[in-house]
């Protein structure tokens, strides 16, 4: 498994140098997991210390949310002001996350040969 966190921390690390590097306006952690994505798909597989490195993080998920929540409560008088904009992003970001993830599963599952229709 630490093979797998040093893998992860890696590809976070090269997401975010470059987004540095190119001056993109998007979180390096972002990129990073897009490659990690990609990796995976390279593959075609995901290997044992990722599943129990993933199965561990979504174990402690709440602990990993919690600089959100924080943000959220330091900066409410922002939230107050723009909750309609807030709203919308969450709705939307939600509903683009459900159609990815679906797309995503019906493609893997295409991959394996088990005709997910």
């Amino acid at each position: 498994m630490l093979v797998a966190i040093a893998l992860v921390l890696s590809l976070q690390l090269a997401g975010e140098l470059i987004v540095q590097a190119l001056g993109l306006p998007a979180p390096g952690s972002l990129l990073g997991l897009g490659l990690l994505f990609a990796l995976l798909l390279a593959l075609g597989r995901v290997p044992r210390g990722l599943q129990r490195l993933a199965q561990l993080m979504l174990r402690h998920l709440m602990l990993l949310l919690m600089p959100a929540v924080a943000g959220i409560a330091v900066h409410y008088s922002l939230l107050a002001r723009d909750w309609l904009a807030f709203l919308l992003a969450c709705v939307l970001g939600t509903l683009l996350t459900l159609l990815v993830t679906a797309w995503t599963f019906r493609l893997m599952m295409r991959r394996q040969g088990a005709g997910a229709r």
